[in-house]
């Protein structure tokens, strides 16, 4: 073990939880109910870092020295503030299930029956049209908001976002419990008008992080997608700087894209996943190599391909696929694009799901994997064109969410809000929810 070959004094959980109580039943009068989450060691300061469990709440932390046996005070939760909160979970009434009485229930393991599928439509549509909790991992890159007229156009940004939305709450009713969903994004640069105006930055990332959040995903990683230095100078921004070299008008060249993770709540421990996978050899293929990403900051150079103008690389996917994914599983990208994606799941042996509305997309997407098919690997899929599926309610789910966002941004409380738009928006809200 770890702490064996470190001459650690505290060797186990056990012997950390021990050293835990003893410390705690000199300051709390009550040990009744005081559970201990899972001891982990902090290798930057050499401790056992002990959660502390009330009533099944986390109410701290607390820290013991893994050489020294003692009670790092400066690393623990404060006795008050474990007191406070105890005082708070009991005042409000907090369901309590007697140890002994009733077996925590465990959880199924869902194994997806979907196979490889190319559908052709509007994202937000289609995804009604999969089965509920069907897919392992979503990967996806959503249109860039108005950064060229050949990527997208929307009326607005707040258009934009409402579409986002709507993909993310579809895309959660299909996701497995527990299970992650990975979004590559990046910062918009807006041209300027005219030589009068100033172009505009808009930070799409932060925005998106929002929606995620409201939606009920675990913010679980923000990994920078880092290019060569070269691939930031094609937007304009910093020549200005570069000629000039006048303090304020300085702007650095951007060189670098978001990828973030969520996890779909209930956050499911990941060793359900790795522990009660009905294919264990599955699992112990699917593990990681040496020569893996060890931080968030991710060099992969751009790719290029003339028959669309916006493609991530097929690395990118590939690594988070392999990091996110077990060999079989369903990985879905919802803005399929020309099928990088896909593709990249089909080389690391998972099963795709891809989601595209452009007819020409869609076309190279399907030349592109029928020839994987006739090269080395066997690529069977179903491809169903669901271009005539009809949005209900358009409009007003528009004035739901515009109007949800107003009253967010006044303070109007969450339960004072649902209560003026469930007057309005009966049938929009229900979709909501």
């Amino acid at each position: 073990m770890v702490s064996e070959q470190r001459n650690y004094t505290v060797l186990n959980t056990g012997q950390a939880k021990e050293i835990t109580y003893q410390y705690l039943s000199k300051y709390l009068k009550n040990m009744d109910q005081i559970e201990y989450g899972l001891p982990e060691i902090y290798d930057r300061y050499h401790i056992w870092n002990v959660p502390i469990l009330y009533k099944s709440q986390v109410i701290g932390e607390i820290a013991v020295n893994a050489y020294s046996k003692e009670i790092d005070k400066g690393l623990s939760s404060d006795i008050c503030i474990l007191l406070d909160r105890k005082e708070k979970i009991d005042k409000n009434n907090t369901i309590v299930v007697e140890k002994g009485k009733g077996k925590k229930r465990k959880e199924p393991y869902h194994i997806s029956n979907l196979k490889n599928m190319v559908l052709q439509g509007r994202a937000e549509l289609v995804l009604s049209k999969l089965p509920e909790q069907s897919i392992d991992l979503i990967f996806t890159s959503p249109p860039y908001y108005n950064a060229r007229k050949q990527y997208s156009e929307f009326n607005t940004y707040e258009d934009y976002l409402i579409l986002i939305r709507k993909v993310i709450q579809e895309c959660k009713r299909v996701l497995i419990d527990g299970k992650f969903f990975v979004m590559n994004s990046s910062h918009v640069l807006i041209p300027r008008a005219s030589r009068n105006e100033s172009s505009s930055r808009i930070a799409v990332p932060f925005d998106l992080h929002q929606i995620f959040i409201e939606e009920g995903f675990e913010f679980v990683d923000d990994i920078i997608w880092e290019k060569p230095e070269g691939a930031g100078w094609a937007s304009g921004r910093g020549r200005r700087f570069s000629a000039d070299r006048n303090p304020m008008q300085y702007k650095a060249v951007p060189v670098t894209e978001y990828v973030m993770v969520y996890r779909k709540k209930p956050t499911i421990l990941i060793d359900h996943f790795i522990r009660n996978h009905p294919n264990p050899e599955l699992i112990e293929e699917s593990k990681i190599a040496d020569g893996y990403e060890k931080t968030n900051i991710w060099y992969i150079s751009p790719a290029r391909d003339k028959r669309h103008p916006a493609i991530f690389p097929k690395e990118l996917a590939e690594k988070v696929i392999r990091y996110y994914s077990f060999k079989n599983d369903v990985v879905l990208d919802p803005f399929g694009g020309i099928g990088t994606t896909a593709k990249a799941a089909v080389t690391l042996e998972r099963r795709f799901v891809m989601i595209e509305c452009s007819d020409r997309y869609i076309s190279f997407a399907r030349e592109d994997l029928d020839k994987l098919n006739n090269l080395i690997y066997p690529v069977k899929y179903e491809f169903v064109d669901y271009m005539g599926l009809e949005e209900k309610n358009s409009q007003q789910r528009y004035d739901f969410y515009k109007m949800m966002k107003l009253l967010q941004e006044n303070g109007i409380e969450q339960k004072e809000i649902m209560d003026i738009l469930i007057k309005q928006y009966p049938d929009i809200l229900e979709e909501y929810k």
